[in-house]
């Protein structure tokens, strides 16, 4: 039997204009690569994520203090952050079992054990699979809800729009919104991540009268309290924002869970 190294040598020892030592140095390279690249990635992934949940943290943290009062019910509330829990989208309800600390929205997304396909015709925010369950960030004092904070996603112009909704204690005023991910086009859609427009945010309406969700991003200028100015020159993206939170805030999204909580409380 021949030995390995004997191999390698005669390998080695071909002419350099050898096809077979040109596809085969191309292939150990390529091979190499593909390695190295997945072990650092494995080997860098908690680190990438830990990254990525504090930046989502100082995110929301920057939204909170731009609530008035918020710190102060906060301090009356002897709390110093949000309290997280799991929501059943399917169901409306709060989930038990499992440790919010631990669950990772966008792997659930991702996991036909943990998500569900979206009807097309449902699938206004882009994102083809959503999670079975989602966080939620919610301050409450001697039993009653004083804000709540849904994380919200959908596809923008060039990448997926991830977002913070903050809604008052009636649920359907809108305390904030920040957009914390985002990938469009700098000087243009990339303006949804500006104070100016994330000022515009703050009282607007989620839903009419009958309950009906109606808030929306048009173009030109705001007339209602329940439209809030597009970005000029961004139509795609402005369109984006509003298709997302059309979807959470509807019966695939957070709609169960707020009608739940609205008729039966914390």
């Amino acid at each position: 039997m021949a030995s390995p190294i004997a191999a390698w040598r005669r390998f080695l020892a071909r002419p350099n204009g050898d096809r077979v030592k040109t596809l085969g140095i191309a292939f150990l390279v390529a091979f190499c690569a593909a390695l190295l690249v997945s072990t650092a990635s494995v080997l860098l992934k908690p680190r990438q994520q830990a990254h990525i949940e504090a930046a989502r943290q100082a995110q929301l943290d920057r939204m909170l203090d731009t609530l008035p009062g918020l710190r102060d019910l906060m301090l009356e509330a002897g709390v110093d952050a949000l309290q997280t829990r799991l929501v059943n989208l399917e169901t409306g309800s709060f989930a038990t079992g499992i440790d919010p600390a631990t669950f990772d929205p966008r792997a659930a997304a991702q996991d036909p054990a943990t998500s569900i396909d979206l009807p097309p015709e449902a699938d206004i925010a882009g994102l083809k699979r959503r999670a079975t369950l989602a966080p939620v960030y919610l301050l409450e004092s001697d039993g009653e809800l004083k804000v709540i904070v849904l994380p919200v996603e959908g596809a923008g112009y060039q990448s997926t729009i991830r977002a913070y909704l903050a809604l008052e204690a009636d649920l359907n005023t809108i305390a904030a919104l920040t957009i914390y991910e985002q990938g469009d086009t700098p000087g243009l859609g990339a303006r949804i991540t500006e104070p100016a427009w994330a000022a515009l945010w703050p009282g607007k309406q989620i839903a009419d009268e009958t309950g009906e969700v109606v808030i929306s991003v048009v173009r030109g200028q705001a007339t209602t309290p329940y439209e809030v100015d597009g970005i000029a020159g961004a139509t795609r993206t402005s369109n984006g924002v509003h298709n997302m939170l059309r979807f959470w805030l509807g019966p695939y999204g957070y709609g169960p869970f707020l009608e739940t909580l609205k008729a039966e409380g914390l």
